[in-house]
């Protein structure tokens, strides 16, 4: 782990790049208002106990249109979707954690294991890989962030509205973290292939997104995260957000086993928080992770997963298009022939509210049976990444009930693409100031905190691929290796990076 020279912890002194005048597509450029403040129970309304109002009438209108003319074909995928539910219930129930694809990082190359782990993400959308970076490292930037939250108010919170700390800085930008991003965002495809000039992406060039630290005390219950999805709520079903790209098309067309959760380029255009709300990501992000800074296994403030990222995300888009015939406390309640096409239809989009994260329940979702498909990821020591599918169903445990803290930094693993670089191009200035990540409550944040590491030290102490990360330098387009789509896609964010055409 570099070390930290204190004679250079001041504000930045070094300029950054001129950023392009022009703006990107507006189909696929979030707005770039400053965020309310908050924290991150803002996007939660369980934890922030705000009661969820009736959704507006133009919802009755989305859903219409997006059934209208194969509602048949919609109620006939309902029941196979049911019949297959039960199936995943019983197998999740029978092998548990042991869903969970593990492979260690040293085996990244052997290409029989990775074939394994391959099939087995593809499956759940959640894997863990083991010692990505040295136990002894990793507990260093435990110790480092205990440091530089010293000064902090002493409120003790679980989740720490932090994005700039030495150990965050130091862990995004780690080699291994890096390596860890391509391996996996690898496992998505393009339906144009590599050639394809028209869907500009790569999943070769990791970027850096600032993102919050846990550390969790034993006993805490204010971190009780319930099953949730990230990216947005009421976007999955709009025009205006996921359907800028169609990326549920064969769901909403009655023909959800042909839909792939890998396919990337129709997230490409997605617009995942219209609303702007405090802490709703419009960064494209293939999977949330985090790297582990502790011991930590289930019921110890450890995270929980629905591992069937295909049937899991069919229900539930498809969920608000049906309604019951007959009450909760009715023994055949959850029976497929019980849950016909709404009529008439309703706003209600079940657990989205817009400017929050979609939220889940055994209430909402009966059919998903949340007690029993909500499994924790393995055991985890620290240096251990676990990553997570962008769809993925997920929660953490409502009380730790370990005897040690339970700590993470997160960082998910996010594709160079023309929204993520203009994003990186804002994020590059928060970094600057100290402030919050666009994406994240706004406010001064660590704009005076003393330990705050300066663009100069950084740009001392990080790889040239790390400096591309958080870009601070320019993406190499004249690599001999790089595939067409590869190579434009890096000059475009050489562009909006503001480093010409480099």
């Amino acid at each position: 782990m570099a070390r930290l020279n204190r004679s250079i912890l001041r504000f930045p002194v070094i300029s950054f790049p001129q950023i392009r005048k022009q703006p990107v597509s507006t189909a696929t450029t979030p707005s770039t208002a400053s965020k309310p403040t908050g924290d991150i129970s803002s996007v939660f309304p369980s934890l922030s106990g705000s009661a969820s109002k009736p959704l507006p009438p133009r919802f009755v209108d989305i859903k219409k249109r997006l059934i209208r003319g194969h509602e048949a074909q919609i109620q006939a995928s309902w029941k196979r979707l049911l019949r297959v539910l039960q199936q995943k219930r019983d197998e999740i129930k029978t092998k548990g954690s042991d869903m969970v694809p593990e492979i260690n990082f040293w085996d990244l190359n052997d290409v029989e294991k990775r074939t394994k782990f391959r099939d087995a993400l593809h499956q759940t959308g959640v894997a863990v890989i083991r010692g990505v970076v040295q136990e002894k490292e990793a507990l260093g930037w435990k110790e480092l962030v205990k440091r530089y939250i010293s000064s902090f108010p002493s409120t003790n919170p679980a989740v720490y509205e932090l994005y700039w700390s030495p150990s965050q800085i130091l862990a995004r930008s780690h080699p291994n973290i890096l390596r860890v991003q391509n391996f996996l965002m690898s496992h998505w495809h393009s339906a144009g292939g590599p050639s394809d000039t028209k869907h500009l992406i790569s999943t070769s060039h990791p970027l850096s997104y600032a993102d919050r630290l846990r550390l969790r005390q034993p006993g805490d219950t204010s971190f009780a995260l319930g099953p949730h999805i990230d990216g947005g709520s009421c976007e999955r079903w709009e025009p205006s957000g996921y359907g800028l790209g169609g990326v549920y098309n064969e769901i909403f067309n009655g023909n959800w086993e042909k839909y792939t959760p890998w396919e990337m380029s129709r997230r490409i255009p997605v617009r995942s928080d219209l609303y702007n709300g405090p802490g709703g990501c419009s960064m494209y992000r293939m999977f949330q992770g985090w790297v582990a800074m502790s011991e930590i296994q289930g019921g110890h403030g450890h995270l929980k997963i629905c591992p069937m990222i295909k049937e899991a995300t069919a229900y539930v888009l498809l969920r608000p298009f049906f309604s019951p015939s007959k009450s909760q406390d009715n023994p055949r309640y959850l029976d497929i022939a019980h849950w016909p096409l709404e009529n008439p239809v309703s706003s209600s989009l079940q657990g989205a509210v817009p400017a929050n994260c979609q939220e889940l329940n055994t209430e909402l979702h009966p059919h998903l049976v949340l007690d029993d498909t909500m499994i924790h990821v393995p055991e985890v020591r620290p240096g251990d990444y676990v990553a997570w599918h962008c769809d993925v169903i997920h929660a953490v445990d409502s009380i730790h009930m370990g005897p040690t803290d339970s700590s993470v930094l997160y960082i998910p693993a996010c594709p160079l693409t023309e929204a993520n670089a203009d994003y990186l191009a804002r994020q590059r200035e928060t970094f600057a100031e100290g402030t919050p990540a666009p994406d994240f409550p706004s406010g001064e944040g660590e704009a005076q905190h003393r330990g705050r590491l300066t663009a100069e030290y950084v740009m001392k102490n990080i790889s040239t691929k790390a400096q591309r990360a958080m870009g601070l330098a320019a993406f190499d387009t004249k690599h001999r290796h790089l595939f067409d789509r590869e190579r434009e896609t890096l000059k475009m964010a050489n562009r909006i990076l503001g480093f010409g055409d480099a």
